[in-house]
């Protein structure tokens, strides 16, 4: 049962890599999006790299050794 879904995924990949190869041979170039939308990405990085770098709050705990 394993081997079939083993084969299944792998020809799915084939078909997905085919056709990434083929279609931008066949449609016609698409013009570029605009500018806006070119920097959600560069706006999501940027949030992502402040939030790594930042530090977290440290909560307000007293810890008593007696």
């Amino acid at each position: 049962m394993a081997w079939y879904f083993i084969v299944k995924s792998v020809i799915v990949m084939v078909a997905v890599t085919l056709f990434l190869l083929v279609l931008p041979l066949v449609l016609p170039p698409l013009p570029p999006p605009p500018l806006m939308l070119l920097l959600v990405p560069v706006m999501i990085f940027s949030l992502l790299i402040f939030l790594a770098l930042s530090q977290p709050p440290l909560p307000n705990i007293a810890i008593l050794c007696v």
